[in-house]
């Protein structure tokens, strides 16, 4: 059929052509033109196009900066285990051959799974990220590793290369794990207590003006006060050396959870208290359903600002008088001129305040699940 007679026709024009057999065309017949393209119509760019996610199947690239740490930390073993190391007096470095055979195995194991990373899929995702830090890492151990056994730039016994630190925990991992666990457990007492007694006293300040009145200034004249001052104070007023630093971390961890918490339960927006008045709320539940999960994100900052002043007094308290812990091993450290494992016992410090952390981390976004997409964290 042609179309040429009617191509143009504008739409709902009559059809006045010629009749073919077998059509049910008839002189009423309505021609009724294409219909023009729309714009939802028009293909969709590709800058807009939904992402579409790659399959389980597909090949991760090369893992770039793995397997650069890897030959990184390659030459880092084999200088420590073959270059031989300078003389230093009266001090034998043990672990050396050791050490450098670790450290060569498990450059191996990193340039392994770096070169191998295209088929283990999403296992080394999480890794990926740290591949410049492990770049870092190695070369600063190199460096340390030369500068002190291999050509002893650094004084001894002041500096000491990283497989003194393996004869550290090896040796001596007895007396410093139980310094570490009396560490964690006077952390523990004070920190937990710091945060109850913080807690509440910025809730009831929040809610109640009453208690405020008489609350809110004591807070601001003895807060701002460091709880190191107070370490002479309370070493004589309490029984025990114990008590007292009990007591000095629990100062430093509640003074910023009361604050905190105070200014989140003060900051609720009213609304929420108006609607549930409206629907027959009672003042405890006020106080339990809405001030304080909104309040939450508040509370959660005072804990980690609790938490590294507590972690500080913990070493201080440690140091002066308490006769355990990770600030009693530094002191012995230092008056048996043992550097060594006074930097043993700072890497474990480290380690334990980061882990603690991290849990808290982890608290929050727990607590805080319900949360998440309302609250920029």
């Amino acid at each position: 059929m042609a179309s040429a007679p009617y191509a143009s026709a504008p739409y709902g024009t009559p059809y006045t052509g010629p009749r073919q057999t077998g059509a049910r065309y008839s002189d009423a017949a309505v021609y009724r033109a294409p219909k023009e393209p729309t714009p939802t119509d028009a293909p969709t760019p590709a800058s807009i196009q939904p992402a579409i996610p790659p399959s389980a199947s597909a090949r991760r690239p090369l893992w770039w900066s793995g397997a650069a740490a890897g030959l990184a930390w390659l030459a880092v073993g084999v200088l420590t285990w073959l270059l031989p190391n300078a003389p230093a007096g009266f001090t034998e470095w043990t672990y050396t051959v050791e050490s450098g055979i670790a450290t060569t195995a498990g450059a191996g194991l990193l340039l392994a799974l770096a070169l191998a990373a295209p088929w283990l899929g999403g296992a080394l995702d999480r890794l990926r990220p740290a591949g410049l830090w492990l770049i870092a890492l190695a070369l600063f151990t190199g460096a340390w590793q030369l500068l002190t056994a291999k050509y002893g730039v650094l004084p001894t016994p002041f500096f000491a290369p990283p497989q003194s630190l393996a004869e550290v925990y090896i040796d001596d991992w007895a007396r410093l794990s139980d310094s570490a666990w009396h560490s964690l457990r006077l952390l523990g007492h004070g920190f937990l207590v710091g945060a109850g007694v913080g807690f509440l006293t910025g809730v009831a300040i929040g809610w109640s003006r009453a208690v405020g009145y008489w609350v809110h200034p004591l807070i601001r004249f003895i807060g701002p006060i460091p709880a190191s001052a107070l370490l002479p104070l309370a070493f004589f007023v309490f029984p025990s050396s114990y008590a007292a630093a009990v007591f000095l971390i629990a100062l430093a961890t509640g003074f910023p959870v009361a604050v905190l918490t105070w200014s989140g339960v003060a900051g609720v927006n009213r609304n929420y208290y108006d609607v549930a008045r409206t629907l027959g709320a009672s003042q405890w539940f006020l106080v339990l359903r809405v001030a304080i999960p909104a309040a939450l994100p508040q509370v959660f900052v005072g804990l980690f600002m609790g938490l590294g002043g507590a972690f500080s007094i913990l070493v201080t308290a440690e140091m002066m008088g308490v006769k355990a812990g990770l600030g009693w091993y530094l002191t012995w450290a230092q008056g048996w001129a043992a550097y060594t494992n006074m930097y043993a016992a700072l890497i474990v410090m480290a380690l334990v305040c980061s882990g603690l952390i991290t849990l808290l981390f982890a608290v929050r976004d727990r607590v805080l699940s319900w949360q998440k997409g309302t609250v920029k964290w």
